[in-house]
């Protein structure tokens, strides 16, 4: 759609076909990484079973686990972490077999001449940030950090998702290092990008790990995140829309210096957000639908702060379940531990059947500076 847009004599936000592969094919973006001098886990890509065994067997012989991704777009939900290698052959087999059935995750990439269909990856340890940024093939712009709660249970247990919750901002990485991460990792991929005659103008998400030996590149996407940009939009204390704008035409430098922004982060109210996800029953391998979804009304009421992904409304005007995630709720307040106990509070008004979530997003809460914050998510 960018492209005929392109086409056609628009300014788009949003990146081109082949820019847009850093998201659609993870091979693709650890090549781009490997390429611009960008830190990613060692990892290899398949589509032969046996290789991705042996290359997983192999990373599994160290202690630390494995990570099974597939290649391609899956929702949030293409990734399985292993603990050993029995596990990682069980996840490697699956997707292989599934390949032929996803459309999106199991549609082959082509790097180095070869199909690929799944990623084997070596297991990290530590914190994970979400920091999203502005780009118009060349400069950025960056909201401030972020975290994403992937796994459905409290504790970090369960199977992978799309997200179940998000806060901002963090205790152990603060605003300010922003930039420097731009510099080490969303700066080098749009030279890279650019370079191969791809710029990027969109939003580029780099999901990052702050293991004991510096910072990782975990993945891009190429577009805002949730639930994490639901927790980001309330802290921005300026209009966004204009530089949105402006990426799109290729100006955001000069627009962001006459908005009064002097360095490479958009200004922030402040205080905290945090977000909690209510997932449909089933989710995330076979949400169900139609389940009727109730307290909305009050909670709106209230000055809750709800965001709607999978719901539709009946006729009589009552909210049904329509998705895997259904609702998040943000609450917001002058340090994590306020916003983390609104947020619970709204979550708890709403309700339907099988309803699931999780109650320890932004906790637990530790010391930082002045005030409280919460804890890292994994």
């Amino acid at each position: 759609v960018a492209d005929d847009l392109r086409r056609a004599g628009f300014a788009v936000f949003g990146p081109s076909r082949a820019a847009a592969r850093i998201e659609s094919s993870k091979a693709f973006c650890h090549d781009v990484a490997a390429a611009a001098g960008v830190r990613m886990a060692r990892a290899g890509a398949f589509s032969d079973e046996a290789t991705a065994v042996d290359f997983a067997r192999e990373l599994a012989a160290t202690g630390e686990g494995v990570v099974i991704k597939a290649d391609g777009l899956a929702a949030g939900k293409g990734v399985t972490v292993c603990d050993d290698a029995g596990a990682a052959e069980v996840a490697i087999r699956a997707l292989l077999a599934e390949a032929s059935n996803l459309p999106a995750a199991g549609s082959s990439r082509e790097v180095e001449g070869g199909a690929i269909f799944v990623i084997v990856e070596e297991r990290l340890y530590g914190p994970e940030a979400s920091l999203i940024a502005l780009a118009d093939g060349r400069d950025v712009l960056a909201l401030p950090p972020a975290r994403d709660y992937k796994r459905l249970l409290d504790g970090d247990r369960g199977p992978n998702t799309g997200g179940m919750g998000a806060c901002s901002p963090l205790p152990d990485l603060a605003d300010e290092e922003a930039e420097a991460l731009l510099d080490a990792f969303h700066r080098p991929i749009l030279a890279e990008l650019a370079r191969r005659g791809s710029p990027f103008i969109g939003a580029l998400y780099a999901g990052l790990i702050r293991t004991d030996d510096g910072t990782v590149l975990l993945e891009c996407n190429a577009r805002f995140g949730d639930p994490e940009t639901q927790v980001l939009m309330p802290r921005l204390a300026s209009p966004l829309g204009p530089m949105l704008l402006a990426a799109a035409r290729r100006s955001l430098r000069s627009e962001a210096w006459n908005a009064g922004i002097r360095g490479s982060l958009l200004p922030t109210f402040p205080g905290a957000a945090v977000g909690v996800v209510l997932a449909a029953a089933g989710y995330p391998e076979s949400p169900r639908r139609g389940d009727a979804i109730s307290g909305l009304v009050d909670v709106t009421r209230e000055g809750g702060l709800v965001f709607h992904a999978g719901t539709r409304r009946d006729a009589d005007g009552t909210f049904r379940t329509d998705g895997g995630r259904v609702l998040t709720v943000v609450g917001r307040g002058a340090d994590l531990e306020t916003a983390a106990n609104r947020a619970d509070a709204a979550a708890d008004r709403l309700a339907f059947n099988g309803v699931q979530r999780r109650h320890d997003i932004a906790r637990p809460f530790v010391h930082v500076g002045q005030g409280l914050a919460a804890g890292a998510s994994r």
